[in-house]
């Protein structure tokens, strides 16, 4: 099966979407039960955390937590967004900053001004749609960001995109008074393939379109803790509480420049492998063996490969004992790992 294929159907009873590309699975999207990232929610202030800078907030769903809060008193009510899935035990990680998010449109409540993805190279292109931005932003305090997705779509696609998301923005700020409430549900798998997977497709939306495309087969596989590199070397993935333990094995080769080659072939093959298996958090990646020489070259590899993932990552750098970290956005649900 060649070419991009989008399949919408459920896994294990909950609504998931993937996206194969030449037969390979390269991104899954399930649903849970915890509350979605891009949920909003009218909270209220319960009590400040000394030392954190922070404040736990009640909400429909339990409790939150807000960072970096100043002049926010117990008991007041504010609006709040989900930013990702919160660890196991831990309370629903949110933001002030709220985010209406769709196919072509961001609008952007907390930062007003009209912003053009930086992606849309073509002058008369951003000409035009900065002119259709403030045509349909008129009047209007709050942002708007256009995404990339613009550049290929029809004018009257996205001034709907536009109107809809103005729309909810307008209602969902508009609404601060009253007891804690959820306002807003984050997007389930299929939307969120409508919204982020822009790119030209097939879509396949029957009953069992998992099964009849070997989707659940690249999924099984997804579920092992190895994951084999290019060469003959080993990427081992292992979630723990603190953090997800990536180890890099070189396998059978034991040239000079075996740690090198396997440790690259993991900069290229690692953003897929934590996507498709939902990890976040703090990963610690043991690298094979290899000169300090080299450290560059890896960390110039692994930027590149994490450029164009969708899921924000931040590197952050060699350890003391010369492991590499790094902090992933936990905006995916984890898949259980299988020995």
């Amino acid at each position: 099966m060649m070419g991009r294929t989008i399949l919408l159907d459920t896994l294990v009873g909950a609504e998931a979407a993937a996206l194969m590309v030449d037969g390979r699975l390269e991104d899954l999207l399930v649903a849970s039960d915890a509350p979605a990232p891009g949920t909003i929610y009218r909270a209220r202030a319960d009590r400040p955390v000394k030392g954190q800078g922070g404040m736990f907030l009640t909400t429909p769903d339990g409790s939150a937590f807000l960072r970096q809060v100043r002049g926010l008193a117990p008991g007041a009510p504010l609006l709040v967004q989900v930013s990702n899935y919160a660890e196991p035990g831990k309370a629903i990680p949110v933001t002030s900053r709220l985010l209406f998010k769709s196919r072509y449109a961001i609008v952007t409540p907390d930062a007003p001004g009209l912003n053009i993805s930086r992606r849309i190279r073509d002058d008369d292109l951003r000409d035009e749609l900065q002119v259709l931005a403030r045509e349909m932003m008129d009047a209007n305090p709050h942002g708007l960001i256009l995404r990339s997705s613009c550049a290929d779509a029809h004018p009257d696609d996205i001034a709907e995109d536009i109107e809809r998301m103005a729309g909810l923005a307008a209602a969902v700020t508009g609404d601060t008074g009253g007891d804690p409430e959820k306002l807003l549900d984050g997007d389930g798998p299929h939307a969120l393939a409508w919204r982020e997977w822009t790119d030209p497709a097939e879509i396949v939306a029957d009953s069992g379109a998992f099964a009849a495309h070997d989707v659940l087969d690249a999924i099984d596989a997804t579920r092992a803790a190895a994951e084999p590199l290019p060469g003959g070397g080993t990427l081992y993935i292992e979630p723990t509480r603190a953090l997800v333990a990536v180890d890099v094995n070189t396998g059978r080769d034991t040239s000079v420049a075996a740690g090198l080659k396997a440790n690259l072939a993991c900069a290229r093959a690692l953003p897929r492998a934590l996507r498709i298996r939902g990890l976040g958090g703090q990963i610690t990646l043991d690298l094979a063996p290899m000169p300090k020489k080299e450290r560059r070259g890896f960390e110039t590899a692994l930027r590149a490969a994490f450029r164009n993932d969708p899921v924000e990552t931040a590197l952050a750098g060699w350890t003391p004992l010369g492991h590499y970290e790094l902090q992933r956005k936990r905006d995916r649900v984890p898949l259980p790992v299988r020995a």
